[in-house]
């Protein structure tokens, strides 16, 4: 009987398009790894019958979720957290390698990857930071104990040479924005982003008669007192020595094959058959699609297996090839839709934990839908990050279900607080 007063209470639209994508995503993988030797769906030595083994298990975890308290996540959130950081750890002793990073734990048959468990107790243990009476953001402590949290479980993942998963961990700093953070921070970043692309397009000696004038600009528009003047070619001196320091971070710290998907995405290297081959491929079969698609189980470049991981971080060509704009806008609209109903939800709530996690799974979400497809046209580098709900993959399917039934049980809880 409790069972169905709670499911009964649960947002139906969320579950519904999270039921969406979850279907979508079994049907694709089946598309992309369809053996015609083992046509049936629910055969567990394919992808797709283990996905479908994924998917029972995902929504067995959320049912229990839904029948579990919901105080105990708040409760129990910096335990959730440190558990993750354990796991971390962990991986770093007796990780395995698989795709270029030691980021897995093998348990027998079974690989976990840390990294997912991590992006959700860091959502849980910053939205119990932020969400208690007495935390000030425009104090010191409180902004760098918020930074900790974020930052601490990014540091490890990127230890483990997966620094697509560990940029990841970026998109909580909205989150904290979000709640009372100054937008300085969020400035600095996009300055800094924008003068390391620059700088690896541009000659050091043009950007810095371009910073020059920049500063020359400003110095003429402020109040020229001394503090001012002091701030400003601080300033510029840091925008100066971070140009200069761009070289060494590119060749020194990101590794060969992340250098070289950087350079064909600036348009500095053609390399279609090494590095940049997925990519060329990936664009290929998402163009051939065309405007409706060739058909279900009827791409070409799905079937030959002509792109890599396509089943995995690749899963969107499958989409875009078989059922071309159209199916790529549904699939799109889908995402969105999550993401504003998430938002919907968690600006009702009365509290600010469940609001505030609502914002940091919302931007997870975002990021691993706006980095997924955007490497997969050719927008971003290929960092190697799954396509929620449709990337094949136990640990980031049961991760990703895991966040949207906590929050469901949230949602559904709202009216019993005061």
């Amino acid at each position: 009987m409790r069972s169905k007063t709670i499911i009964g209470k649960i947002d139906i639209w969320l579950f519904v398009i999270y039921l969406a994508l979850v279907t979508i995503g079994l049907l694709s993988i089946y598309a992309a790894a369809f053996n015609a030797d083992h046509p049936h769906i629910w055969d567990f030595s394919q992808n797709y019958g283990k996905q479908l083994l994924f998917i029972g298990v995902s929504l067995l975890v959320g049912f229990v979720i839904l029948l579990i308290d919901a105080k105990v996540f708040n409760a129990f959130a910096y335990v959730i957290y440190g558990l993750s950081l354990v796991c971390l750890l962990l991986v770093l002793v007796v990780g395995s390698k698989i795709s270029g990073s030691t980021s897995w734990i093998q348990l027998g048959p079974i690989s976990f990857q840390p990294s997912e468990f991590a992006k959700f107790g860091t959502a849980l243990a910053l939205a119990h930071y932020l969400g208690k009476l007495d935390t000030d953001l425009t104090k010191l402590k409180t902004k760098l104990t918020a930074y900790g949290i974020v930052f601490l479980p990014m540091l490890l993942v990127l230890a483990q040479g997966d620094a697509g998963s560990a940029s990841v961990f970026i998109i909580f700093l909205l989150v904290i924005y979000r709640e009372g953070m100054g937008g300085k921070i969020l400035i600095i970043g996009l300055v800094a982003a924008t003068l390391f692309i620059v700088s690896l397009c541009v000659s050091k000696w043009y950007i810095m008669i371009g910073l020059a004038v920049i500063y020359a600009v400003f110095l003429l528009m402020i109040d020229r007192t001394k503090k001012n003047v002091w701030l400003l070619t601080g300033i510029l001196i840091a925008a100066c020595a971070f140009v200069f320091s761009v070289d060494f971070a590119f060749h020194h710290v990101l590794k060969p094959h992340q250098q070289t998907r950087i350079n064909i995405i600036l348009g500095k290297e053609h390399d279609i058959r090494g590095v940049g081959y997925n990519l060329n491929q990936s664009m290929i079969a998402i163009g051939s699609g065309g405007f409706s698609g060739k058909g279900y189980l009827h791409g070409t470049m799905t079937k030959y297996n002509f792109v890599p991981e396509q089943h995995t971080d690749f899963i969107f060509c499958t989409v875009g090839e078989e059922s071309g704009f159209i199916g790529c806008f549904f699939l799109i609209a889908l995402y969105l839709a999550l993401m504003l109903r998430i938002i919907h939800l968690a600006e009702r709530q009365r509290s600010p934990f469940s609001r505030i996690y609502g914002y940091g799974i919302a931007c997870i979400f975002f990021f691993h839908f706006a980095i997924n497809i955007g490497m997969t046209i050719g927008l971003v580098p290929v960092i190697g990050i799954p396509l929620p709900f449709l990337s094949y993959g136990g640990s980031s399917l049961l991760m990703f279900s895991m966040m949207i039934f906590v929050f469901l049980k949230q949602d559904a809880n709202r009216m019993n607080i005061l």
